[in-house]
């Protein structure tokens, strides 16, 4: 066995002497992710001088095997989650989430969470007013205002006439009108990003209400963070405004989880005066006793302190949060962009060094939670694959779905419990559907990924024939591969079936033979492809070469598996995203929940 480590360690090929036990003979903790380089260029590695075996003709053959004995990690169900930011009170599509259409996209990704948070977070006051729509104000001329006003007056009023979960059919004109509001305030909301300097914004009774329906009609647990920035003189929590707010989601009977603050590390940029870890640790306390004053809320869930980037100073404000709080959060929260919105290119989401920038991060986090409250879970709050707002045709693209894709197989590897993608639906380019409502490459992404993959992630063992790298010469990974079970809400796969989702950056075509436990097992093949012509940039994706769109406004489209023969090699196209389930492996790991 020491004979056939050395051989996977180094990368050079299996002699023809090994035994045909190879995969199994593996020790287990070799690796999580399989990591492949070929050169881009002639002459760039230089090729070992061993003997080929015969059939192969010099390309590079994966052998893979999966660990079906037991799970590395568990994750949480609600693994892949949601977030809202609350410029959508700003913007007014607030007053769209009870669309018959958001909330069927919506269904389609539960069970989630729904994190209400972002940059708006600590401008939010509450006001406790059933206010009727034609008192707020916004952009353009009195007609328009008044017609647009009084549609969301009347579709207020057949909303309240509903019971239980409260639908809404918006006439075509009425968005349209919507769209055009939107788009003059998006220019108002850039503004203020750039700047750093935010406005106060207003959440009234009736809009937290069509908040929580949407939560609620989607499946999905509504998480809503607090105005960390109300402060008293001594800089302490000034606890009054949310106190209100509580009061009223537990006269609602509102299943709620809370949070405090956005960023707080920022807060000197935001208002001029920072809030340090320990005093944020404080607040905490302070909120999770208000919480416990209130019935509804006793045993309510509290996350935080959702920090940014681990710098170093961030570091020691997290070090401070957890020596004072670290026994009163559930779990441990940070966020993460990968990129500057301004000035990305397509070429970005390709480079492996970007997709790798996370996993150095999590060590950080992991190592501050350990050292004071060790087993604590930790999640990714505000995940981003680009931060300002995102780029047109690039953070809304196929493209960006390589450094999504790559996120989740990297923080489910590596045990973070759950990741909140940054944005289910807002004002920038980040998000997973679009202002005509219309699904994105990220959400059908995010739809198989939910279909498909469930919480227990295995250990792969992969072998291959690969070129010897010059000394001194870094091999980045460009295809990378993960496995988990396959999810048990998933009935068209009976309980032992094992999910592998693949990312092939190479621009040449990859092939990989499935060994040991997985050998000789029909697999289906979910192929996702850019549609039309537009390539990498394209906002529309193909299902194994059918293309994926809504077949009505409560309906999502059949995901339709392409079967491969038992014993096929897995071929991977360049550039491209799957998923393999292979049926019938009767794991181990896989059989029960």
């Amino acid at each position: 066995s020491e004979l056939i480590r050395g051989f996977l360690l180094s990368g050079m090929p299996c002699p023809s002497s090994c035994p045909p036990g190879l995969l199994a003979l593996m020790a287990p903790g070799l690796a999580l992710m399989a990591t492949f380089s070929l050169p881009s260029q002639a002459g760039d590695r230089r090729a070992l001088p061993v003997e080929k075996p015969s059939g192969v003709k010099g390309r590079t053959l994966i052998l893979l095997d999966v660990n079906t004995k037991s799970p590395v990690r568990i994750i949480s169900e609600n693994f892949l989650s949601l977030q809202l930011d609350p410029s959508i009170i700003h913007d007014g599509w607030l007053d769209f989430l009870s669309s018959r259409r958001l909330v069927t996209l919506a269904r389609g990704l539960a069970p989630a969470f729904l994190r209400f948070a972002g940059k708006r977070t600590d401008f939010l006051q509450f006001h406790n007013v059933k206010n009727p729509a034609k008192s707020r104000g916004g952009p353009g001329p009195d007609y328009y205002l008044k017609n647009y006003e009084d549609d969301i007056v009347r579709s207020d009023i057949a909303l309240d006439k509903q019971k239980g979960c409260k639908i809404a059919q918006h006439p075509d004109i009425m968005l349209e009108l919507q769209r055009e509001k939107a788009a003059q305030m998006h220019l108002v909301l850039l503004k203020e990003q750039f700047s750093n300097t935010y406005s106060n914004l207003t959440l009234t009774a009736r809009s937290l209400d069509k908040l929580y329906n949407f939560a609620d009609c989607s499946g999905l647990h509504l998480i809503f963070a607090l105005n960390a920035l109300r402060r008293n003189p001594n800089n302490s929590w000034n606890s009054s405004n949310a106190l209100s707010l509580l009061k009223y989601s537990a006269s609602k009977k509102y299943n709620i989880s809370w949070e405090l603050g956005n960023e707080p590390n920022n807060y000197r940029t935001l208002i001029g005066r920072s809030v340090n870890g320990s005093q944020l640790g404080k607040d905490y306390t302070q909120l999770r006793s208000l919480l416990q004053l209130i019935r509804t809320y006793s045993r309510a869930h509290l996350y935080g302190p959702n920090i940014g980037r681990p710098r170093k100073n961030v570091v020691a404000f997290l070090e401070g949060f957890m020596k004072v709080a670290g026994g009163t959060v559930d779990a441990v929260t940070w966020q993460h962009y990968y990129i500057d919105g301004r000035v990305a290119k397509v070429t970005d989401f390709l480079k492996t060094r970007l997709l790798d920038t996370l996993s150095d991060q999590i060590k950080k986090i992991q190592k501050v939670v350990n050292t004071y409250t060790p087993g604590k879970k930790i999640w990714l709050e505000g995940v981003g694959m680009t931060s300002a707002g995102g780029m047109n045709n690039l953070s809304d693209s196929y493209a960006a779905g390589f450094l999504w894709l790559n996120t989740l197989g990297l923080l489910a590897s590596q045990g973070i419990d759950v990741v909140v993608r940054h944005s289910f639906l807002d004002h920038g380019h980040n998000h997973l559907v679009d202002q005509n409502f219309n699904p994105l490459p990220d959400y059908w992404l995010s739809l198989l990924y939910k279909r498909l993959i469930g919480p227990k992630v295995l250990a792969i063992h992969v072998a291959g024939l690969q070129r010897k790298p010059r000394p001194g010469r870094v091999i980045r990974d460009k295809l990378r591969i993960y496995a988990h079970c396959t999810s048990y809400h998933n009935h068209n796969y009976v309980r032992g079936s094992i999910t592998l989702y693949i990312i092939n950056l190479h621009r040449s075509r990859k092939k990989i033979k499935l060994a040991g436990t997985l050998r000789d097992k029909i697999v289906h093949q979910y192929l996702l492809q850019p549609y039309g012509k537009d390539g990498l940039h394209s906002k529309s994706v193909q299902l194994n070469g059918q293309p994926l769109a809504m077949v009505d406004d409560g309906t999502l489209p059949e995901l339709k598996p392409r079967p491969l023969r038992a014993g096929r090699t897995l071929v991977i196209p360049p550039l491209t995203m799957s998923f393999y389930v292979v049926k019938n492996v009767n794991a181990l790991a896989c059989r029960y929940r």
